[in-house]
């Protein structure tokens, strides 16, 4: 399998700018929140002092529409008694009360005005906050894209990337496992991996998930193993070995390679009963080229012949010598 990191992001910009600050480089150490770069925008700065000062004035034009509407609230009730008593006409009574209607209206608009505002607000004072780029996570930076002075894009379509972060305190390995294995290997499953450069060393890990479902092609199970590399001397994308030890669905019988005979009538193993040879045909459960895994046609406390002669024939007389 290959050794992947446990988890890997590519940072981009948020802010259109230049870099004012860079403070990692590839290989460091990072902590979550950790500032990484600080991107200097002018542009989006005097967009938030701006909408700032807009919130001010629309705060302004809100209490002075509420102003305007408690003192025409206060001129409608003074008409009605006026024109309850005759000093005052209908006509300014009905005046009165339509412009109170109307004030009102300009309170919610202006109402409506100011929380656009602060909406807008809000949205500007959090993209200001990503003028400081920070880490997503811990871990190590794998690569670095900018330097000071560099100009970086917040486009959503050709934003630039920063920086490349992997977490590597667990490693994943992805490997494919044989259909005779699957059966046997769930979550949890204990796992030893070895990298061929660093021998002797044994890395502990265990099966996080399966997909249960083989390959038609390969008849395999992509699987996935987490590996812990505590001390961090284990990288990501290094080539690595993975050993389960799994139990047998059913009882092997193992031979050595040289015992089985192959000619026309297929695998066979000579089997010495009473003295004689009985010729037994074989099914092969697997075949590592020293030994071979007989899935039928032998059974425990069998006698075979070791690399029988090539006239070797079935009922054939053989004395057996000790070795």
């Amino acid at each position: 399998g290959t050794m992947e990191p446990y988890t890997a992001a590519t940072i981009f910009a948020r802010a259109t700018g230049y870099v004012a600050r860079r403070d990692v480089d590839f290989g460091s150490q990072v902590k979550q929140g950790q500032v990484l770069a600080v991107i200097a925008a002018p542009d989006l700065d005097q967009q938030l002092a701006q909408a700032k000062a807009q919130v001010a004035q629309t705060e302004a034009s809100l209490g002075q529409a509420q102003a305007q509407a408690t003192l025409q609230g206060a001129t409608n009730d003074r008409t009605k008694v006026l024109v309850s008593e005759g000093w005052q006409t209908r006509q300014q009574g009905d005046t009165d009360a339509l412009t109170l209607r109307a004030d009102l209206a300009a309170v919610k608009v202006a109402q409506a005005n100011l929380e656009a505002q602060k909406a807008n607000l809000s949205r500007l004072e959090q993209l200001t906050g990503f003028e400081q780029v920070t880490a997503p996570f811990d871990g190590t930076i794998t690569n670095r894209q900018i330097d000071v002075g560099n100009l970086v894009s917040a486009d959503s379509n050709s934003g630039t990337p920063m920086f490349a972060i992997e977490r590597s305190d667990v490693l994943r390995v992805q490997i494919y496992v044989p259909q005779d294995a699957v059966f046997t290997l769930g979550d949890g499953t204990q796992a030893e991996v070895t990298v061929p450069e660093m021998p002797g060393r044994i890395f502990t890990g265990k099966v996080s998930r399966t997909a249960a479902a083989l390959a038609t092609d390969s008849r395999t199970q992509l699987t996935q193993v987490d590996v812990v590399n505590p001390d961090g001397v284990l990288r990501s994308g290094l080539y690595c070995l993975v050993n389960f030890t799994l139990p047998r669905s059913v009882p092997a019988i193992t031979v050595p390679s040289q015992a089985v005979i192959f000619n026309k009538s297929g695998l066979t193993v000579a089997v010495v009963v009473d003295g004689k040879v009985q010729l037994r045909p074989i099914d092969l459960a697997q075949d590592d080229g020293a030994t071979v895994e007989v899935k039928t046609g032998l059974k425990d406390g069998d006698q075979v012949v070791l690399s029988p002669p090539v006239n070797i024939t079935d009922g054939m007389a053989v004395t057996v010598v000790a070795g």
